[in-house]
């Protein structure tokens, strides 16, 4: 079954998807965080046209382990996507995804606009592999 993970972020929101076996991520697209109210909607379409039976999204956490105000955001946007799909939804722990992401791309060679239009699905794939591995 495939799973698909959501990085969610004020701007953009990265999306990742796994294989069908739910083994391997990887990077699918990139969508605007705003107008908000619409996007539980268009992250179900993603998952229905990527057939994606189960949808993670990214839980941020600050490093002492508290929760802010993006993970109140995050918890939201899982509860309209549960509702909005009928498909699971896990929350997941995504601290450090995007520094990971970037790090990865800096050290790839990629120039800074490649880097901003490709870090938050790259983030998503990160956060769905670890996700992945941790269920095996």
């Amino acid at each position: 079954m495939r799973v698909l993970a959501v990085d969610p972020g004020t701007k953009r929101v990265g999306i990742a998807v796994s294989d069908p076996t739910g083994t391997i991520a990887q990077p699918l697209t990139t969508v605007d965080a705003e107008p908000y109210a619409t996007l539980a909607v268009r992250l179900v379409e993603i998952a229905r046209a990527n057939e994606a039976g189960r949808i993670v999204v990214g839980l941020p956490r600050r490093m002492d382990g508290s929760y802010g105000p993006e993970a109140k955001a995050a918890r939201e946007l899982a509860d309209a996507v549960r509702k909005e799909s009928g498909l699971p939804v896990e929350l997941a722990d995504e601290r450090l995804t995007t520094v990971a992401a970037e790090r990865s791309m800096l050290e790839g060679g990629a120039r800074r606009a490649k880097r901003r239009a490709t870090v938050d699905r790259v983030a998503a794939a990160l956060l769905l592999q670890s996700h992945l591995d941790r269920k095996r």
